[in-house]
């Protein structure tokens, strides 16, 4: 009886969340077109409240003493399922967009809305033409105020542990000298996963971590650099699955 009602729960859940977004997309795209997106942020944050509460999910922040939420910085972030930008775009305290694949703004409606808004396209093809494009501007918006979240997995999880990070960002912040804030998405994996369709009750934690500077490294040091910080995001991630191994009863 439990399975029926949670599977019921989540066509619900997919129908009202569908409907929301193809409604409201259209709207913050207009929006986008005659002003400037600064001033309606609001409305873009409400949204992504609202796209993880008809989701079923419950989502609570927590900043560490040391982050520095007056420094436009790169949000490195695990990345679980769809729903994460949406998560962190609610719970990060400052303008932000996000580095997004160039194929994705030819998805409709998010594609439109995440270029309509200013997302940093990267190039599928890493043309040299084209990565100097993508850091001019990344530049143009960290020097703009607009802090950027990179997924530097480059692909969702499909088992709940985090895969290896790729240089790109870490290169792209040592050059710059961009401050780095590592973050970690706990209970993500638990609400939805990828290649499934269900959405299951859960508790998301976004905890932001203390801000690393990266002024004064050099291009020797950037290994250490993305290992460091895939090590801080990955502690409470790695921790909570081992507690939902334990609860549930599995060994290994």
């Amino acid at each position: 009886m439990k399975r029926a009602w949670l599977v019921f729960r989540s066509a619900i859940l997919w129908i009202v969340s569908g409907l929301h977004f193809f409604l409201v997309v259209p709207a913050l795209i207009l929006f986008g077109i005659f002003l400037d997106t600064r001033k309606h942020d609001w409305l873009q944050r409400g949204f992504c409240r609202r796209i993880a509460f008809l989701s079923g999910a419950q989502v609570e922040v927590r900043r560490s003493a040391g982050f520095n939420v007056n420094q436009t910085s790169f949000f490195m972030a695990n990345h679980v399922n769809l729903f994460d930008p949406f998560m962190l775009y609610c719970a990060i305290p400052q303008f932000v967009r996000g580095w997004e694949l160039e194929s994705h703004f030819k998805i409709p409606a998010y594609g439109w809305l995440m270029k309509r808004f200013g997302n940093v396209p990267v190039p599928d093809i890493r043309r040299p033409s084209d990565l100097k494009r993508m850091w001019r501007l990344t530049k143009d918006a960290v020097d703009g105020g607009t802090s950027l979240i990179i997924f530097p997995e480059a692909k969702r999880t499909r088992d709940g542990h985090m895969d290896q990070f790729q240089d790109g960002g870490f290169r792209v912040a040592q050059q710059l000298g961009i401050p780095i804030v590592p973050v970690s998405l706990v209970g993500s994996f638990q609400h939805h996963r990828t290649g499934h369709w269900m959405l299951w009750p859960a508790r998301i934690t976004v905890l932001l971590h203390d801000t690393i500077e990266t002024k004064g490294l050099v291009k020797e040091e950037v290994p250490a650099l993305r290992e460091r910080v895939r090590e801080i995001i990955a502690t409470p991630v790695e921790e909570a699955l081992k507690r939902e191994q334990g609860d549930s009863g599995i060994v290994g």
